[in-house]
């Protein structure tokens, strides 16, 4: 493992001690706001793991807000007894980002627990398929994400299905609409390639699945690792 991989890997791993830590504290609770809820991360992220900055937007979402995507800046709801939520987090260790995201369902509600499992194993499924490909475009990788949620049974619910991670800052591209450094459907680079300093890039997986029907959304993402 290159050290690189080796940081990532060891920032995403304190992310999941962080995310174990919130369950452990049993934060996740009804009649809690997403707003009260993320404080209380942040509080966490902070006081015990060192956290002073994160990369990202909206950490929580729950309920009806689980079907936006990313972009979306939902106003703040109430977690209800019974419901889907799932957590979005990119904290920075020691100057190495970590970007993970988790469903969790309050209940024992069958096609929320359903949509929890399913995105997780369409995750790992992702995972072995991208390891085993010699040449992919962001594009390619986006359809095959697509593709997973509708063989699912579901609807993708965003604009990407993954980005590139790294040292904080992360590459950013010389044109700030250049879309390259994404899994993207207008992303026709092969996202294999080395970086304009012969580095090997290390990519985001993040799966969105959407099951609009019944108003639920489930989220699973994490760093993209050779098994």
């Amino acid at each position: 493992m290159d050290q690189t991989t080796q940081k990532l890997f060891l920032s995403e791993q304190k992310a999941k001690e962080l995310f174990k830590a919130i369950e452990d504290r049993r934060l996740i609770i009804p009649g809690k706001s997403e707003k009260q809820l993320c404080d209380e991360i942040m509080q966490i992220a902070k006081e015990d793991f060192g956290v002073e900055n994160h990369w990202g937007k909206k950490i929580v979402r729950t309920g009806i807000n689980t079907l936006q995507p990313y972009v979306a800046d939902p106003a703040d709801l109430v977690i209800q007894d019974d419901d889907i939520l799932f957590f979005d987090f990119h904290p920075i260790f020691e100057g190495w980002e970590a970007d993970l995201g988790r469903t969790y369902v309050l209940g024992s509600d069958p096609l929320k627990q359903k949509i929890k499992k399913d995105v997780e194993a369409a995750w790992y499924e992702g995972n072995s398929w991208y390891f085993k490909q010699d040449k992919l475009t962001g594009a390619d990788f986006f359809n095959y994400a697509t593709d997973l949620a509708k063989r699912y049974g579901y609807e993708f619910g965003n604009a990407i299905a993954g980005h590139i991670i790294g040292k904080f800052p992360h590459e950013q591209p010389d044109d700030p609409n250049d879309l390259c450094l994404d899994v993207h459907p207008d992303n026709h680079n092969d996202i294999l390639q080395l970086d304009k300093h012969g580095n090997k890039r290390h990519w985001i997986l993040e799966l969105h699945f959407v099951d609009r029907k019944n108003n639920i959304g489930a989220f699973f993402e994490q760093l993209l690792t050779a098994e």
